[in-house]
């Protein structure tokens, strides 16, 4: 244990002392990694959840951790004394490093407040946009990918990976869930994954909010490997079943109530919709800018956090910039200082349980509530003021336990469903792997369609007032 003992620590409020190795803690104290601590992981749920204060920095390092602890129940972990050995090297101890860092570096593009400024980004689309642009999101995992692979300089990512001998391309493709191995992607990339069984216990914890709770050391027991045509996949012991259940349950009333929920969501869209409005008047950092941050500024990208997106919001809005647009200068107003939006009520907006498999109905819902919402923006430009604003937030992913049968075989990329990264597979006391929803005594089986779908609409004081006056809502 004297190696071991020689490591570096943090201590985690969930896990108790976290080992580190040399190169996990040279990383950790980057710009690129201490700029993390600055970035809330629920967005603006604390002015919900006032303990919901908690950041990607500690959220990172604990799925780290479980990733460690799945490889040692899957028997594919290194002991640890040769882990934070430097002397020590061998394919084994590659493979576990590599799986740890791709877990710690998973959020390293992380946007302002989380995934709450990253949608406006991803609407506004420069580069994805623009003349022979990359073709694929401006959202967190390409930048995260970007910072892994393009700051070859000292004390950037790609630099300290090639001096410990790693290949930043393969971290790369392990965060983002493509590399060949099927077990190293479902590890990190699945419906139950270390970045799912951190962040629903760590949400909870801070948010003081139970949802999200399941008996992780009970699920940990069960992990196992499964053989699928030669290949190796991440399954969970048939005994350990309805841990798996609890597990998608909770995650799916956390999205369901806290997440997705009018009080949850509100102050998310709004900093969504202000962050879409700086993009399109040039007054915030583009997805180009910080492109180019990345690669020859890592210190002033440092600053891309919580508090420079409050410092823009606050500056345009002291200083007048918002005056010519009310609609803007309320919204900043309400995030500033808390000043709670009324949320719109009707049959349109109605929460629902739906089916996955009738893409129709979906199809249906949303037209009316876009209807809605038209007929709704229609009347206030009719009849109200520049104070009469709505922020629409109509659903951009469902809230599903696992993905259906039908969806997986439309969008499968393998001839075996079992080979696909992200479902959850059981290991049957025959030695058979099955998917979760093919699983007779489950009752995710009768579930595996279902989704929720929860659509928000925000507005004014005035303009519910005048929405209610014209029969829209009934208040």
């Amino acid at each position: 244990m004297e190696v071991l003992a020689k490591s570096k620590i943090v201590f985690d409020p969930l896990y108790g002392f976290i080992h580190l190795t040399k190169l996990e803690w040279e990383i950790i104290h980057t710009p690129f990694y201490q700029r993390l601590r600055w970035i809330k992981q629920l967005g603006f749920t604390f002015y919900t959840f006032p303990g919901a204060e908690h950041s990607r920095y500690g959220h990172s390092i604990g799925v780290m951790f479980n990733a460690h602890k799945i490889l040692q129940r899957l028997g594919k972990a290194v002991p640890e004394n040769d882990l934070f050995d430097d002397e020590i090297q061998s394919p084994g101890k590659a493979f576990h490093q590599s799986i740890r860092l791709a877990a710690l570096l998973h959020d390293l593009g992380t946007f302002m407040f989380s995934h709450t400024t990253e949608m406006a980004y991803i609407r506004y689309g420069e580069t994805t946009h623009e003349k022979n642009g990359k073709g694929h999101p401006d959202d967190h995992e390409h930048l995260g990918s970007y910072i892994i692979k393009n700051t070859d300089y000292a004390g950037g990512i790609t630099f300290i990976l090639k001096q410990y001998g790693l290949d930043p391309q393969k971290i790369s493709n392990l965060v983002k869930g493509i590399d060949p191995n099927h077990l190293a992607n479902q590890i990190l990339h699945s419906e139950i994954d270390c970045d799912r069984m951190d962040y629903l216990l760590r949400d909870a914890h801070y948010s003081g909010i139970k949802y999200g709770t399941y008996d992780r050391d009970y699920l940990l027991h069960h992990f196992r490997v499964g053989i699928v045509n030669g290949h190796e996949v991440v399954a969970i012991n048939h005994n350990a079943l309805h841990a798996v259940e609890d597990f998608l349950m909770a995650r799916f009333a956390w999205y369901s109530q806290v997440i997705r929920s009018a009080r949850g969501a509100r102050f998310d869209a709004i900093a969504e919709e202000l962050c879409f409005y700086m993009l399109e008047k040039g007054k915030i950092y583009t997805y180009s800018q910080l492109m180019d941050m990345i690669a020859n500024d890592p210190v002033k990208f440092y600053t891309f956090n919580d508090q420079y997106f409050m410092q823009q919001v606050h500056h345009y809005y002291s200083n007048g910039s918002f005056d010519k647009n009310p609609r803007i200068k309320d919204l900043a107003f309400s995030l500033l200082f808390e000043k709670v939006p009324k949320t719109v009520k009707c049959e349109e907006f109605k929460q629902r349980i739906l089916s996955q498999d009738e893409d129709h109905v979906l199809a249906q819902i949303l037209k009316k509530a876009e209807d809605k919402i038209k007929e709704i923006k229609d009347i206030l430009k009719k009849k109200g003021t520049d104070k009469d604003w709505i922020v629409e937030d109509l659903p951009k992913k469902n809230i599903i336990f696992v993905k259906s049968r039908k969806k997986l075989v439309k969008s499968k990329s393998n001839e075996n469903l079992l080979l696909e990264r992200d479902p959850a597979k059981i290991l049957m006391d025959n030695g058979d792997v099955k998917l979760l929803g093919d699983v007779e005594n489950s009752i995710i089986s009768d579930l595996q369609t279902k989704f929720n779908f929860v659509p928000n609409v925000y507005c004014s004081d005035s303009a519910y007032e005048l929405l209610k006056a014209e029969g829209i809502i009934t208040g």
